[in-house]
């Protein structure tokens, strides 16, 4: 368990937040400070009923508050444990099923969606264009409409598959497949469909057993009541008086598995820790996650894209990764970057204010500070003296050199450059240790090193990845 782990006590005022386990760092202690005093102002400035806050550092959730209320009536407070109704978060965890059953062979992203529903005749104006694929679906560049054929945005009506699965052939195409982006709530919807198609069993089920369980999101739904005590009340904007109207519960239907779960805080966060993780985990390989963050789809611009249902865009030459949901009464964002392991939750039972403006503020504020406190405690480095014993000269096949040395106490590799490099530091590369007489390469790709004995006890040659160095006068 890391050591630095903070809580705040969740309170119903707007009054600074109290922290119960400090991290130990006063820069992020700081921010975090800060980002109360602000929050606290936005949701004063913006009548805004209740807020929940988390933020991630890869496998942790590090931070968490509740601000305002859950239910403004009956003036009970946001905790971690209030559910909000996340809308098309959703989408996320549809994508990561049809990325399961992609990686066990039951699909393939770039099969033609009528395949699995053959059902899906949307009326074409695009002579000789070619089949909607699932992948298009997911990167919203299907050339479909964003909406199926009833005014749920409207009335709140929302139509079950069987309506939807009706009237698809009188909708028209607005694009040609794969030529342009048209989000697309209808475009997620099916591919619940193909879910419940491949698997054999029903989307919510899927979902649940798949997803949900493994990470141990016990308090997520995909389906939930109106009555449920740990939902937060939805509010529509300020209207009579300043006065905020209760928002029409909704059940999303057939447009489920675009919008409709419903999760908290400290559930998300798990979810959002998977997308940080380094390795496999019991929900998908580490490859596949990075497949969902890679932009499929770019903007003009070159700013802004799509990956796998995930929503992404590039700052400063990073890949930022995320999503919003809004649906009626709520709104929330996720943010995070895969490379400083850093990720922000919002949660809001209102949705006349934008959570991207806390998420991407609040990344801002505590990412550098969180990076720079965890990096010291996560690779405590203890040095033993037998190390010595892999210290020397190396070379390769063509007749470049490689030392391994000791400085500060720390194993290195030093390779020669020709002519010599003009910064000699960027020649080392730190090894950690992971077992006997095995190290991993802390930069660059990550290589596993292994020091191969010989008959004489000295190393002979070094396995660095899938290739070799040999020791020089080592006999």
């Amino acid at each position: 368990m890391k050591k630095f782990i903070v809580m705040s006590f969740i309170c119903s005022s707007l009054l600074f937040a109290q922290v119960n386990k400090t991290i130990g760092h006063k820069e992020i202690e700081s921010k975090i400070r800060l980002v109360d005093l602000w929050v606290n102002e936005l949701m004063d400035y913006y009548k805004i009923p209740g807020l929940a806050l988390g933020i991630i550092y890869d496998q942790e959730l590090v931070y968490s508050r509740g601000y305002g209320n859950a239910d403004i009536k009956n003036n009970i407070p946001v905790t971690d444990q209030t559910l909000f109704r996340i809308a098309s978060i959703t989408k996320l965890f549809t994508g990561t099923a049809i990325m399961k059953l992609r990686d066990e062979g039951k699909i393939q992203l770039d099969d033609p969606v009528k395949k699995y529903i053959p059902w899906i005749k949307f009326k074409n104006p695009f002579k000789n264009s070619e089949d909607i694929t699932i992948r298009q679906l997911m990167t919203h560049t299907s050339g479909i409409p964003k909406e199926a054929a009833f005014p749920y945005w409207t009335d709140r009506n929302f139509p079950t598959m069987e309506q939807i699965k009706e009237t698809v052939e009188n909708q028209e195409m607005f694009w040609e497949p794969g030529t342009k982006f048209n989000y697309s709530n209808l475009g997620i919807s099916l591919l619940g469909e193909i879910i419940t198609v491949v698997s054999g069993i029903k989307y919510d089920d899927y979902i649940s057993q798949n997803i949900l369980t493994p990470l141990g999101m016990n308090s997520t739904l995909v389906q939930i009541k109106e009555d449920n005590t740990d939902l937060a009340v939805g509010y529509l904007h300020p209207v009579d008086k300043g006065q905020r109207v209760i928002a029409k519960f909704t059940d999303s239907k057939g447009i489920t598995s675009a919008a409709n779960i419903s999760t908290n805080i400290k559930d998300l966060a798990k979810f959002v820790s998977m997308q940080l993780s380094s390795k496999d985990n019991s929900v998908l390989k580490l490859s596949t996650i990075r497949e969902m963050h890679r932009p499929n789809w770019m903007q003009p611009g070159w700013k802004n894209g799509w990956g796998l249902t995930f929503s992404t865009f590039y700052n400063d030459n990073q890949l930022y990764v995320g999503h919003g949901g809004w649906i009626s009464g709520y709104r929330s964002q996720i943010l995070f970057n895969t490379d400083d392991k850093v990720g922000v939750i919002v949660l809001m039972n209102a949705e006349d204010f934008s959570p991207s403006i806390i998420t991407d503020r609040v990344y801002k504020m505590v990412a550098n500070p969180l990076i720079k406190a965890f990096a010291e405690k996560e690779q405590e480095y203890k040095f033993e003296e037998k190390w010595y014993d892999y210290t020397g000269k190396y070379v390769d096949s063509t007749y470049w050199y490689t030392d391994v040395i000791v400085l500060n106490d720390k194993l290195y590799t030093y390779d020669y450059s020709y002519p010599p490099n003009q910064n000699p530091e960027s020649n080392l590369t730190l090894l950690y240790y992971e077992s006997e007489n095995t190290f991993r390469m802390k930069d660059g790709n990550g290589n596993k090193v292994v020091f191969e004995i010989g008959d004489n006890g000295k190393v002979k040659r070094i396995k660095i990845g899938e290739n070799y160095i040999y020791a020089v006068n080592r006999d």
